[in-house]
């Protein structure tokens, strides 16, 4: 129990002197340069008590569960006696023998953008802004799968010890030639879906599901093969928004085409 309040207690501290510049900058450009009094002081405050309370129980839970939860996945999922099953040996470094570490890696991407509340938000906007045409549930569905595609991909460079600048290269080539084509409307936003995913709830179990299936797997190092994974859930919700407005966007026209003959 004291190594929980010792814990909790030095989060705290860590925790406001990240947070007081930000709060000392957005109260002395109110008072110095706006020169008015900060309205609702009272509630900010209490807001501001509720973000610190709220960011140290956050970083708590990372280091005493979600690092951890993620590392255990990785390292059981990739145990040999777990590939083995009925085989008589098991080839570690054969990438066809990691099926349920790709499948994990979709789920759980899939799961934790679903529940990213940078995602929620932008897609509560995107919903308010476009008058309901854009569902919010239609485009976390579409940005969780992507991630869900980018993790599971991620998961199998690991295991085959491929160069990321590849895949990287290979996607933005990908979102490049998307962009020309993709209605303009949806560009910006599918650009945005992609930011918003790496944030509270994805990057602590993903950047631990990569440090430890890197550690699990021989011959990978986790400090360069570990980490990448995000780079992946980054991109793949871009690549996935985008296909799904070029989607639409054919969808629409295509009654119009078929009246005109084309």
């Amino acid at each position: 129990m004291m190594d929980l309040i010792n814990s909790f207690t030095t989060t705290l501290l860590l925790t406001c002197r990240d947070v007081i510049p930000i709060v000392l900058l957005f109260g002395l450009f109110q008072l110095l340069i706006v020169r008015q009094p900060i309205p609702n002081f009272k509630r900010i405050l209490v807001g501001a008590i509720y973000v610190l309370l709220g960011l140290t129980l956050f970083l708590l839970g990372l280091e005493k569960a979600l690092f951890p939860l993620g590392k255990i996945m990785a390292a059981q999922l990739s145990d040999p006696v777990f590939l083995q099953g009925s085989k008589d040996t098991v080839d570690l470094l054969d990438w066809t023998n990691y099926g349920w570490v790709y499948l994990f890696a979709a789920m759980i991407g899939f799961a934790t953008t679903i529940a990213e509340p940078s995602l929620i938000a932008v897609a509560y906007k995107a919903k308010e802004v476009s008058g309901g045409t854009i569902n919010d549930w239609g485009l976390r569905i579409t940005v969780a799968i992507g991630v869900s595609i980018g993790i599971s991909l991620g998961t199998f460079r690991i295991v085959t010890g491929t160069p990321l600048y590849i895949y990287i290269m290979a996607g933005y080539v990908i979102v490049i030639i998307q962009t020309i084509f993709a209605p303009k409307v949806l560009t910006a936003l599918a650009y945005d879906s992609g930011g918003v995913t790496t944030s509270t709830v994805t990057v602590p179990i993903v950047a631990a599901l990569g440090l430890g299936l890197s550690a699990a797997v021989p011959g990978r190092n986790p400090a360069i093969d570990g980490f990448g994974l995000i780079a992946f859930a980054s991109l793949f919700p871009i690549i996935t928004v985008l296909g799904y407005a070029q989607y639409a966007h054919w969808a629409a026209t295509r009654p119009m085409k078929k009246q005109r003959g084309e």
